[in-house]
């Protein structure tokens, strides 16, 4: 039996890692000339940025998603991206008992309930991102089919004239980056600018940039309010453009299901410095492809960046051992490893 349609749902409200990923993977798997399918809540903006994709139908749905069950008319699979998605999955699974996946991608505790327990151990395979997630999942539903599989790198081009203009705009400057969520109880970066506080006068060439929108955008602002030594940047479209115009890339989250994002710094050749958390650990080992710093510690950030900072030459080994074996996480290779789990599940139902 061959794979007619995967059908991937994903009912997040923002474009944040998750739906990067998502994206990424049906553009890797529209070149395997997979026909697929993509169900979204309305006004996503998942729908925009996959709209050139060849091979793909999206539909943008509206709560609740369940009445629109018509929406997988067709589907050899299920692909569920995120927690509202895999809730309806699962009960599609139940009306048509066409089978389904779910990723997760977030190293948060799971409600140890009866629904969650369903939902897991009746996925035909329940990917992970990193250990960490594996472990989570299993603590629900210890009977789950799980794999791990990372996130990929974006590969996203670069624009050198912007990389360029970045450069002059702070030149003279040591520059130290953050891209994320500005979402300070996941992403932490209030320690970053404790940071800035305590080293700006005495290293007033270090400059911290902080590129990305969130919750906690006015909150982070008035903590770095008066610092000469640090910018807020917005929400940019190719954050690629700026981690290749940073010294140093700093992450410390206190919670991190894999990090994706480290991905990218690691293909763009940027030293790193992150929490020592979640599925971090996977892929960042300490003294050798990057620093790891204990969570919610700005002293031990302080001196790890000034370490870096004073040794130029350790921070560029650590970025030339992070690329080494970057190509294991290209986007092709999570295709592929996707695309034999579709495969072997449709084999099962033949």
């Amino acid at each position: 039996m061959q794979i007619q349609l995967i059908c991937h749902l994903n009912f997040a409200k923002g474009f944040r890692g998750g739906e990067r990923q998502t994206q990424l993977l049906i553009e890797e798997l529209a070149k395997l000339e997979l026909k697929q399918r993509l169900i979204v809540r309305k006004g996503s903006e998942l729908t925009q940025r996959c709209e050139q994709i060849q091979n793909l139908e999206t539909i943008e749905i509206d709560k609740p998603y369940i009445l629109h069950i018509n929406a997988i008319k067709g589907a050899s699979l299920f692909h569920a991206h995120e927690t509202k998605a895999a809730q309806f999955a699962y009960f599609a699974h139940l009306l048509t008992s066409v089978p389904y996946i779910i990723t997760r991608r977030v190293d948060n505790p799971i409600k140890n309930n009866f629904l969650n327990k369903k939902i897991y151990t009746n996925a035909a395979k329940v990917v992970a991102l990193s250990r960490a997630i594996e472990s989570e999942i299993r603590k629900v539903a210890p009977n789950a089919q799980t794999q791990i599989i990372p996130s990929a790198f974006t590969n996203a081009a670069l624009d050198t004239d912007k990389v360029d203009a970045i450069k002059k705009r702070f030149e003279g400057k040591y520059l130290v980056g953050n891209v994320g969520a500005l979402d300070d109880g996941h992403k932490g970066q209030s320690y970053l600018i404790e940071v800035a506080k305590a080293i700006e006068s005495s290293h007033s060439e270090i400059h911290f940039i902080f590129v990305g929108r969130g919750q906690d955008e006015d909150k982070l602002k008035e903590q770095a309010k008066g610092l000469t030594n640090v910018t807020f940047e917005g929400f940019v479209n190719n954050v690629n453009d700026y981690i290749s115009s940073f010294d140093l890339f700093v992450f410390p989250s206190n919670n991190e299901g894999l990090g994706s994002i480290l991905l990218d710094v690691m293909q763009l050749d940027t030293p790193i410095i992150a929490s020592e958390v979640g599925g971090i650990i996977d892929i960042i080992q300490n003294d050798f492809n990057g620093l790891l710093t204990p969570v919610k510690n700005s002293a031990a950030l302080q001196e790890s960046i000034l370490h870096l900072y004073n040794n130029h030459d350790k921070a560029r080994t650590l970025a030339t051992n992070a690329k080494k074996n970057i190509n294991n996480y290209s986007p092709t290779n999570m295709a592929l490893q996707y695309q034999k789990i579709y495969n072997s599940i449709v084999g099962i139902q033949s």
